[in-house]
């Protein structure tokens, strides 16, 4: 089994969500889950752009974590697996939401920027001391603290 060189900081809460859900398609393997996919096969047909081993290897990390769970069946013939989100799971719905909303905003912005880069022509995003500031302004950023050894 591997073991970590560099020690984890689960008391950091972002580091902790992360672990979780950050992996490329387990966002997706969750929506899909919400949405009534049960099977590796119905996940599989939702999130087409993945191979069905990191599927499997991604739904078995969110099986370690208690995110899902899953059924095996018991009689008949041919034998499935079925996963469902556990409550843990559920809780994360509204975080995914409000990636999605924050996606849905940015999108426009996210297409142009990957098309540049696409063709070469990348260029950093200026920004203005305006920007700066209004960000430190805003009262609803105080609550989120960068962790200390990130």
């Amino acid at each position: 089994m591997y073991k970590r060189k560099i020690k984890e900081d689960l008391d950091c809460a972002l580091y902790v969500t992360m672990k979780i859900f950050g992996a490329k398609w387990k966002p997706c393997i969750i929506d899909a889950l919400a949405r009534g996919a049960r099977r590796p096969s119905e996940i599989h047909k939702q999130i087409v752009s993945t191979s069905p081993r990191v599927l499997d290897m991604q739904l078995r990390e969110l099986l370690d974590f208690g995110v899902v769970a899953k059924n095996n069946s018991q009689s008949g013939y041919p034998l499935y697996v079925e996963y469902f989100l556990t409550p843990f799971g559920e809780s994360i719905l509204p975080v995914l939401a409000e990636m999605s909303r924050w996606g849905e905003t940015h999108k426009e912005f996210v297409k142009e920027r990957n098309a540049l880069i696409q063709a070469g022509e990348h260029q950093e995003v200026l920004t203005t001391s305006s920007d700066t500031d209004s960000i430190a302004e805003r009262t609803d950023l105080a609550m989120f603290s960068v962790c200390q050894g990130m």
